[in-house]
């Protein structure tokens, strides 16, 4: 798998350097250079790259004025390099791959390509389920139900791995793994992970889109649960349940989430 590059910098040392250091990876191919906004906004439209890697701070178009540029186009996936750490947060908020400080790290930026990597893999997988279903439902349309368990397969990689957190002016960027439950309360999203909480400006419905529920489910209006961290059911009153999960912590389950949980919990 080809990932077909375009480097956007004002400053031609900055992108010779970036360009020694992805002649390391076979994988990459650089099919153009642009020194300011507008030229990679051309430039992106035309070649359709899988991949950006693009400053922030130049003159006339900056690096997010580039990004509203390509509105009305499927965008590519987008890797910030900066040598200012200030548009941090701003930049996970774009959707961003990751975000990358001047002079880059041969390690860190191994770690970014990984990333980048799986994300087109999971697109490109879902991709050819879609084209093959198409497929199927000209030609043999009794068979596309067949087709569903390789969708289910491509579903779950498509649901984040990490999610970035912006809480306390920092960037805290959690594996998913480690969430034990998720408590609403309004427009925010208290995330627990065992041992930290942190609170994101979410709502539980965009979270939920987020997660994949065959893990993450509802068991009460307002709280979502890890089903893998779950140690223990304890029964209640009136048909309620309390979940106990690996920190100790319990969780009380409605009554209208009953039946939810228990499939995956019995």
């Amino acid at each position: 798998m080809t990932i077909r590059t375009i480097l956007v910098d004002d400053e031609p040392l900055a992108i010779q350097g970036l360009q020694l250091r992805l002649e390391r990876h076979e994988d990459v191919e650089i099919v153009e250079t642009c020194s300011n906004g507008r030229e990679a906004i051309r430039a992106i439209k035309t070649n359709k790259p899988d991949l950006v890697f693009l400053d922030i701070q130049m003159p006339g178009f900056d690096g997010f004025s580039v990004i509203q540029g390509l509105m009305e186009v499927e965008p590519p996936l987008f890797v910030f390099v900066t040598a200012y750490s200030d548009h941090a947060l701003r930049g996970f908020e774009t959707g961003a791959v990751d975000y990358l400080m001047k002079p880059v790290e041969e390690d860190r930026l191994a770690d970014t390509l990984d990333r980048v990597r799986q994300r087109l893999a999971e697109k490109r997988g879902a991709e050819e389920v879609g084209r093959l279903k198409e497929v199927l439902a000209e030609v043999a349309p009794d068979q596309v139900d067949n087709v569903e368990g390789v969708e289910d397969a491509h579903s779950s990689n498509r649901y984040e791995k990490l999610i970035n957190i912006k809480d306390r002016g920092q960037i805290f960027r959690v594996d998913v793994d480690t969430i034990e439950k998720i408590d609403a309360a309004g427009d925010y999203m208290c995330i627990y992970t065992g041992d930290n909480t942190l609170i994101l400006r979410e709502t539980m419905k965009d979270l939920e889109k987020r997660l994949d529920p065959r893990r993450f489910q509802r068991v009460h209006r307002s709280t979502i649960v890890n089903l893998d961290l779950v140690r223990q059911v304890k029964p209640h009153t009136n048909g309620e349940c309390f979940l106990v999960l690996d920190s100790g912590s319990q969780v009380k389950v409605s009554r209208s989430y009953r039946d939810v949980v228990a499939r995956f919990v019995h």
